[in-house]
């Protein structure tokens, strides 16, 4: 039987990249089944005590429940061994794809991406850059839709060799044409389905570590590092992850400095 790993995002806004709302982008995949999840959720009602409907991320972050979050994300916890997070910086991500796609010499992405936090010429270029590539992008699978990596890397993460059951939370862009294009481009799915985090607890968790991680991630960022709860997160982020920064970040989380392959995910044109 193919195990099937459960997916959320966070940070998500399609092929914008700059000038938007978010910074990063994490997307986390866990192995749970319904059960374990489900306790897991009642647990966290039982710590946290809130009357909302539906928990999220920021329940967890709130500072009075900074026990609960570490709870979570502790080795008492449902997560070790079950969870991984892919994070992207988004601005990095399009420096790459720009690259990419003009053909320039890589080492001009250090560049690009320095010049992009220094200078607001630099930024409204890439803004400009990120508008022209989506209104001229005619792939099946875009090349700055940093959601498709993601969805790649947890195939790719959680395989022993036999395709895994991809179930994520529903997303519009997940059409019928980019499921099968992310199939075929990948051995290691097996079929992806979309599920209702409304009614699957294995949804809530995936959306918990992936807000948690886009929360702690845009924090490094700008400058307000929260040291605890990054080193809480270390065992769980992917080490493929797309993320320019000093070797701080790396050092701290195990994550490889700039890499980012996107020639496998341009997929055939949809006109």
């Amino acid at each position: 039987m193919p195990t099937t790993i459960v997916c959320d995002e966070s940070g998500y806004e399609g092929e914008k990249l700059v000038g938007g709302v978010t910074d990063v982008f994490a997307h986390a995949s866990i192995r749970l089944d319904e059960a374990t999840a489900a306790a897991c959720v009642a647990e966290l009602r039982a710590r946290i005590k809130s009357p909302a409907t539906m928990y999220k991320a920021n329940h967890l972050l709130r500072a009075k429940h900074r026990a609960t979050l570490l709870w979570f994300l502790g080795p008492d916890g449902p997560l070790p061994g079950n969870a991984s997070v892919f994070v992207i910086d988004k601005t990095y991500f399009l420096i790459t794809g720009l690259v990419d796609l003009l053909g320039a010499r890589p080492d001009e992405i250090p560049f690009l991406y320095d010049a992009s936090r220094r200078t607001e010429e630099a930024r409204k270029f890439l803004d400009a850059a990120n508008d022209f590539i989506r209104a001229h992008e005619t792939a099946v699978l875009p090349r700055l839709d940093p959601l498709l990596p993601a969805i790649i890397r947890a195939a790719e993460h959680w395989t022993d060799g036999t395709p895994v059951l991809i179930a994520h939370d529903r997303q519009t862009t997940l059409s019928p044409a980019r499921i099968t294009a992310l199939r075929q481009a990948t051995p290691a799915i097996a079929s992806i389905e979309q599920l209702d985090s409304f009614a699957d607890h294995r949804v809530q968790i995936a959306d918990f570590l992936a807000g948690i991680t886009y929360r702690i991630a845009s924090g490094h960022l700008n400058g307000a590092d929260d040291p605890e709860v990054s080193a809480a997160l270390a065992p769980y982020l992917d080490p493929q992850s797309l993320w320019y920064d000093e070797p701080s970040w790396q050092r701290l989380h195990g994550v490889a400095g700039p890499s980012c392959a996107l020639s496998g995910l341009v997929g055939p044109d949809a006109s």
